[in-house]
C-alpha cells in the first residue's frame, strides 16, 4: 500500500498538480525563492502589498510570510494576508528573520503569531529566542546549534498549536509530541544568501499539498532540500557554482532518489 505521507508521494503531489503559493518573503530572497519554488515543481507568486495581499491570500493554495526587511507597509500587507489565510483555512508559514534584533520585529513577529500559523520555520537561535529563551543569534545569523532548539520547539509548538522546524545541519521537525530530524545538505548551503528564506517558500508548497497534515508536509520539504543540497554540494567547487546545481539538483529530483537518499530520523 501507498503511503501517502511518505516525502516521495507528497513530491509527485505537488508536482501532479503545482500549487500557488504567495510567498510574501524579502528583497534578498525573492528571485532565489522564485526559481527554487520553480525548480522544485510549485507556482511562487511574490505578492506583498497590503492592497491585493489578503485577496492573493484566499485563492492561494498556502502563504508564507519571511520578515527579513521588513517595513509597515509590508507588515501590513502581512498581516491582512495571514488573516485572510485563517479565514479561508488556508495554511500558512512564518519565518521569524531576526525577530529578536529590534522593537520592531518583536512586535511584528508578535502580531504574526496571535494569527496562528500552521507551521514555524527558523535556524537554531531564532526558534530559541521565539520561545523565550537567550540565543547568540547575531542578525539574521545563527549561533546555537540545531541540539539546542529542541526543548524551544517543541514548547513553541504546544503552545501555539502549529509545527515547528528548526533548520541547521541536521534540521530538526515537531508538533509538540513527535519528532523528526533530517540529515543531509551541504556546508555550503549558509554560504548562499536566503536558501533558508527559499526553503520556508518550499514548506508553503508542500503545506498546500497536504493542507491537513502540516508534519509530514514539512518533513518532506525539509528532506528535499537536504537530498538536493548534499547532491549538488557534491559536485560543487564552491558557493557560486552550488547555487546553480542546487537548482538543477532540485529539478533531477525524482521519487526514486529522494527515496533513496532521505535520511529522516524519529527523535
Amino acid at each position: 500500500m501507498q503511503d501517502d505521507t511518505n516525502p516521495a508521494t507528497l513530491l509527485g503531489a505537488m508536482r501532479a498538480n503545482p500549487p500557488l503559493v504567495q510567498c510574501i518573503t524579502n528583497f534578498v530572497a525573492m528571485n532565489i525563492a522564485a526559481n527554487v519554488m520553480l525548480a522544485a515543481g510549485a507556482s511562487p507568486a511574490m505578492v506583498h502589498a497590503e492592497e491585493e495581499a489578503a485577496e492573493f491570500a484566499a485563492i492561494s493554495g498556502a502563504l508564507t510570510i519571511n520578515i527579513g526587511t521588513l517595513s509597515a507597509g509590508w507588515l501590513a500587507g502581512m498581516l491582512s494576508a495571514a488573516q485572510s489565510a485563517k479565514k479561508a483555512g488556508k495554511p500558512w508559514v512564518l519565518d521569524p528573520v531576526a525577530h529578536y534584533a529590534t522593537a520592531f520585529r518583536r512586535q511584528a513577529v508578535a502580531q504574526l503569531l496571535e494569527l496562528q500559523p500552521t507551521i514555524i520555520r527558523g535556524n537554531a537561535s531564532e526558534i530559541i529566542a521565539l520561545a523565550g529563551g537567550a540565543s547568540r543569534g547575531q542578525g539574521v545569523d545563527s549561533r546555537d546549534p540545531v541540539e539546542l532548539a529542541e526543548d524551544a520547539a517543541r514548547q513553541l509548538a504546544q503552545t501555539h498549536g502549529c509545527v515547528v522546524a528548526v533548520t541547521g545541519v541536521t534540521d530538526l521537525v515537531t508538533d509538540g509530541q513527535k519528532t523528526r530530524r533530517i540529515e543531509g545538505g551541504s556546508a555550503l548551503m549558509p554560504q548562499v544568501t536566503a536558501l533558508g528564506c527559499s526553503l520556508t517558500c518550499l514548506v508553503g508548497a508542500f503545506a498546500a499539498t497536504t493542507p491537513d497534515n502540516a508534519f509530514d508536509a514539512t518533513v518532506a520539504a525539509l528532506a528535499v532540500f537536504a537530498v538536493a543540497g548534499e547532491q549538488a554540494g557534491a559536485a560543487a567547487d564552491g558557493p557560486g557554482s552550488f547555487s546553480w546545481r542546487f537548482l538543477d539538483a532540485l529539478t533531477a529530483l525524482d521519487a526514486e532518489t529522494l527515496s533513496a537518499k532521505a535520511r529522516i530520523l524519529t527523535a
